[in-house]
């Protein structure tokens, strides 16, 4: 979110649609729908799904917003949550990107290019999915126009830029209204009713829950029954915030589950709402990610497409960080800004843990998973319940801004959960360490890598290989997440052993080093809460500053180490990334299998 709409040619400029967001994705003869989380709610949109499947194309990977639109052109997210419940004929799907086309990525394609082919496919008289207009130029009239008319506000896109599944300066928005989601923490009981009053709500800021204010208006009998029942389940004796006694007296609290969208004229200075409204429940996004959006100067929003490392304040960038090839800091900060746009789909909005050395690589170097704010605005924090029940903020980043941060502290790993912060309790993968014991050449662990992707594949996952610039290799398999973490470590560790067991020469899932000796030991413990895996294009604190990788399994059959790519590969592998789809973590519509 922006202060002003950015002026200039290059940017192309659309309507904000009131809705949720989905990746539609079709092949096969039919087609899926899914949240930004990873959601599959293709029941909940089966008409756009229907008639997704009817484009002429063997696949395509759509990107667009789910709206209901009233009779003078305005969508409203209160109509769709009534159409939700029960006239989904309704809604429509407005399309504004494609980012495959029948086994094609397209996603290093310029923006206009890419739109001129989603054109083509979408059918011209189709009021169920549309294409969504812009215009270039022009776009702080545009924004006037669309305030004036009640709708909700501009996006405004990069027209030359590529894909980035991920936060960038490439699409920015400027809104007419201030609205956001904040979760539901409690609630005021109604002096004339069974009902509530008002709803309590909060924010997470510096990865712990902060009173936001309360909200007493925009709410139907109807939606205030819905939520009635919606939070009775919640209720809890203890306050998840600290609120003024005076303003939260007779206070039912609530689990921090649910989530709100609320409308508001601003903030005061005591950080809560002025003049909220109630527009309706977010069942897309999950509470622990609800954290407060700021505007940001456009100016600085657009330096995040294809940011350099002077743009991030670097201090010391002479300082040699790995002393057998004289690698500097500055050169480790350029790497990171050079490889941020294919880099931020994996890493970024999932909680990570940072390897930091200081002093440099041969120097102490340590983990870091919390912050107390040192790192700044741009490294943000998520709160997570530990096992003893108190919450702890973990670090995560979105954009490239926030990862050079990381360098400038020190930064040289990055490590991340395989779960992504709308949902920490889900895995959004699987992650298969192959670490071979001392004596085994690189050929085994390939080898072996090869034999895994065929166990996983006979239980019907898909999987893609990554050379992770240590030892070994990782054999990765993405997740709809849906899956809690107990039943993907308990997957995991069964496959493991019946691994193991199958080929006790070559395998083995037992955790002692010495019952290791010339196998290969399969680490499951990566599929766990808590647990972390190095990032794709992390470089790693090792001699030569080796960097982890995707690859294809062509690929694998003729890459020779694991430490296949170092830090002066940049440009290949922002290159080789647009080329072989290695951007996202690949296929979406894999579910754990019963095994």
């Amino acid at each position: 979110m922006v202060d002003t709409v950015p002026t200039g040619a290059n940017w192309l400029h659309e309507m904000k649609y009131d809705g949720y967001r989905l990746e539609v994705a079709v092949g096969g003869g039919g087609a899926r729908a899914y949240t930004r989380s990873g959601l599959d709610w293709s029941e909940r949109f089966a008409g756009i799904a229907e008639q997704a499947a009817k484009l002429k194309v063997r696949s395509a990977l759509i990107d667009g917003e789910a709206v209901v639109m009233d009779q003078d052109g305005r969508s409203s997210f209160q109509a769709l949550q009534n159409a939700l419940k029960g006239a989904p004929g309704k809604i429509d799907y407005f399309a504004f990107d494609l980012l495959e086309l029948d086994g094609e990525d397209l996603t290093a394609l310029p923006l206009t290019t890419r739109k001129a082919m989603l054109r083509k496919i979408l059918p011209k008289n189709d009021a169920r999915i549309r294409y969504s207009e812009h215009i270039e130029g022009n776009g702080e009239m545009l924004l006037h126009s669309f305030c004036d008319a009640g709708l909700e506000g501009v996006i405004s896109k990069q027209a030359d830029a590529r894909y980035i599944g991920a936060r960038s300066g490439a699409w920015l928005k400027t809104k007419c209204i201030k609205r956001q989601e904040f979760v539901i923490v409690g609630w005021t009981p109604s002096d004339k009713s069974r009902a509530f009053r008002s709803l309590i709500l909060g924010i997470h800021e510096g990865g712990a829950l902060r009173y936001a204010g309360k909200v007493g208006t925009g709410f139907t009998m109807d939606e205030i029954r819905r939520l009635m029942e919606r939070m009775e389940p919640l209720d809890r004796k203890e306050a998840t915030v600290k609120a003024p006694r005076a303003e939260v007296r007779g206070a039912h609290w609530l689990e921090p589950r649910l989530v709100a969208e609320i409308a508001y004229t601003e903030m005061t200075n005591e950080g809560t709402l002025r003049h909220p409204s109630y527009l309706g429940l977010r069942e897309d996004k999950k509470a622990e990610a609800v954290m407060l959006e700021t505007e940001m100067p456009v100016t600085r929003a657009a330096r995040n497409v294809s940011p350099t490392a002077s743009e991030v304040t670097i201090s010391n960038r002479e300082r040699v960080i790995f002393p057998e090839s004289s690698i500097t800091k500055g050169e480790l900060a350029d790497y990171y800004a050079a490889v941020a746009p294919v880099m931020l789909p994996w890493v970024g909005s999932r909680p990570i843990s940072l390897v930091r050395c200081p002093q440099g690589r041969a120097k102490k170097c340590f983990f870091q998973k919390h912050d107390a704010g040192s790192f700044g605005e741009a490294v943000k924090h998520v709160g997570i319940v530990e096992k003893d029940g108190h919450e702890e903020p973990y670090l995560f980043i979105d954009t490239a801004e926030g990862l050079l941060t990381c360098v400038q502290m020190g930064t040289i790993e990055f490590h991340g959960w395989g779960a992504r912060i709308e949902d920490v309790e889900k895995a959004d993968r699987l992650v298969f360490d192959l670490d071979p014991d001392e004596g085994l050449d690189f050929e085994a662990v390939r080898d072996a890598a090869f034999h895994f992707r065929e166990i996983l594949r006979s239980i019907g996952l898909e999987t893609f290989p990554m050379v992770t610039g240590g030892k070994g290799i990782h054999v990765i398999a993405p997740l709809v997440p849906e899956a809690e973490w107990p039943e993907v470590k308990d997957f995991a560790h069964r496959l493991a052993q019946a691994a193991a067991q199958a080929e006790p020469q070559k395998f083995t899932a037992a955790l002692p080093k010495a019952q290791r000796k010339g196998r290969i030991f399969v680490d499951y413990l990566r599929n766990q809460r808590g647990a972390t895996a190095v990032m794709p294009y992390a470089v790693r604190a090792r001699p030569e500053a080796p960097v982890a990788a995707p690859v294809t399994w062509k690929e694998m059959e003729t890459i020779d180490r694991p430490s296949h790519f170092h830090i002066g590969d940049a440009k290949e592998l922002v290159k080789r990334a647009a080329s072989k789809a290695l951007t996202r973590w690949g296929r979406a519509d894999q579910v754990l299998p019963d095994l």
